[in-house]
């Protein structure tokens, strides 16, 4: 998976052929892509990466259980959305689908093309996967109130039902190095604090001024305030202070001096952009740290298989989650982790014991401990003290990123603290002014964010 935002995208694709998706499934009755072989089930992948993981458990599998899985991949996103609505159509639906998590398995439940799981994973299963994660694919009562909203992608579930368990996890705030870059620099550790972080900024950058900076695609407007700014100001606040910046309490929202503090702190990071940053996708941000064009980049754990695709070993490579300010609130943050992919049994498969067989077979800890470290990305099964032995140095420091209190843990789940329908593009349009424009002053900037917390908080 490259980004939330792209899932949106293709769930609004999505919810636009539901309707039609549930008739063609009811008209064909509903025939698998295994063929109706009973030792025999195949799975989807959007994700190249993980082709090459998964055929290596499925091998595993046959030897354990006779039964074959063939894995196939269809990418780019856009292309397995509609080889997927396809097949939804004509009955030719593979057993087993890997979705992005907590919001593509609901669309797919609501359309019928994927099975309710709510009785189907016993806690023997379940208490496999990371606990922040354990329920990701169940319909949570935020879920279900979200489901009745108007423009719902997934209208029609109904509270707990479950259409998917994990299978990989992670979260935003990455921060990916040169250390080629870095030691021409002077610079021999990862940075630990904020301020650290921007000292090291302006070392690669005076070292070469053209590819020294940071880079991050800043096209996708909401990923300066997603994978930055709030992790940022989390650490900067503390909790409660955090969550009161969208609030309707103006001496606390973004126009405060709280507000204005975060935004100052996050403005120190303009200098240092790589240039044309603001018209950069995520690919190609990446693609240009790759390249040699930045000596960082920011995005998530999912970065890294990326990277390796685009020729990144990664030896070459320091990995860290964005560090916090040294006098926060929260100077030891943590980055929670959220389920980024699952894995969703097909309603028309005429194999569901076997692939829900699968499924579990893929939780496992040695199975996952070899996938995530074949398709260099994070499990969703908690992989206990032994993780680091398995999972080499970059995996591992992102892992680590992940370890702290309930206190100290920015969680990317949260966020009814905003106003309902709140969107972060629009908040990272205003942003943008700031950095990378320079068009705008904290101060400034918080007013417009001010704003536009008023405006959503005047709809309810």
């Amino acid at each position: 998976m490259r980004t939330s935002f792209a899932r949106n995208v293709r769930l609004v694709a999505l919810a636009a052929t539901t309707a039609l998706t549930l008739t063609t499934l009811s008209a064909c009755g509903g025939s698998s892509g295994s063929g109706g072989d009973a030792d025999s089930l195949e799975m989807w992948t959007f994700k190249q990466s993980h082709v090459g993981a998964l055929r290596a458990a499925a091998k595993e599998f046959k030897e354990e259980t006779g039964i074959t899985v063939t894995v196939e991949a269809y990418t780019p996103d856009d292309a397995y959305t509609t080889k997927v609505q396809s097949s939804a159509k004509t009955g030719d639906l593979p057993d087993v689908l890997e979705v992005h998590s907590d919001g593509e398995d609901f669309v797919l439940g609501a359309a019928g093309v994927t099975a309710d799981l709510q009785d189907e994973v016993p806690d023997s299963w379940s208490g496999r996967f990371q606990e922040a994660i354990r329920d990701s694919g169940t319909v949570t009562a935020q879920k279900f109130k979200e489901s009745q909203a108007k423009d719902s992608t997934f209208k029609g579930v109904e509270e707990n039902q479950r259409f998917s368990v994990p299978l990989t996890a992670g979260t935003f705030g990455i921060v990916y190095a040169d250390k080629k870059k870095l030691a021409d620099a002077g610079i021999t550790e990862a940075p630990a604090t904020w301020e650290e972080f921007l000292e090291a900024l302006e070392a690669t950058h005076h070292k070469d001024p053209k590819n020294g900076g940071v880079s991050l695609g800043l096209k996708v407007k909401s990923t300066g305030i997603n994978w930055v700014l709030q992790q940022l100001a989390f650490a900067q606040l503390g909790k409660e202070d955090y969550e009161k910046l969208w609030g309707r309490d103006k001496s606390a929202d973004f126009g405060s001096p709280n507000g204005i503090e975060v935004l100052s702190l996050y403005d120190r990071i303009t200098p240092y952009w790589m240039p044309g940053s603001q018209s950069l996708t995520i690919d190609e941000a990446d693609q240009a740290f790759a390249q040699g064009k930045s000596a960082f980049a920011i995005g998530g754990t999912f970065t890294l298989a990326f990277l390796q695709q685009n020729g990144v070993k990664a030896d070459d490579i320091l990995a860290f989650g964005l560090p916090a300010p040294r006098d926060g609130a929260i100077p030891d943050r943590a980055l929670g982790p959220i389920a980024l992919t699952g894995l969703s049994l097909t309603a028309t498969s005429e194999q569901p014991d076997n692939a829900k067989k699968w499924m579990e077979f893929l939780s496992g800890t040695d199975v996952a401990a070899n996938f995530a470290k074949a398709g260099s990305d994070l499990p969703a099964t908690e992989l206990g003290a032994d993780s680091a032995k398995v999972l080499g140095p970059a995996l591992t420091a992102m892992m680590e990123s992940f370890q702290g209190t309930p206190e100290t843990t920015y969680d990317p789940y949260l966020s009814d603290f905003r106003p309902p329908g709140y969107d972060q593009d629009r908040a990272g349009e205003l942003l943008a002014e700031l950095t990378p424009l320079g068009k705008e002053t904290p101060a400034q900037t918080g007013a417009k964010l001010r704003g536009l917390n008023s405006d959503y908080w005047a709809t309810q």
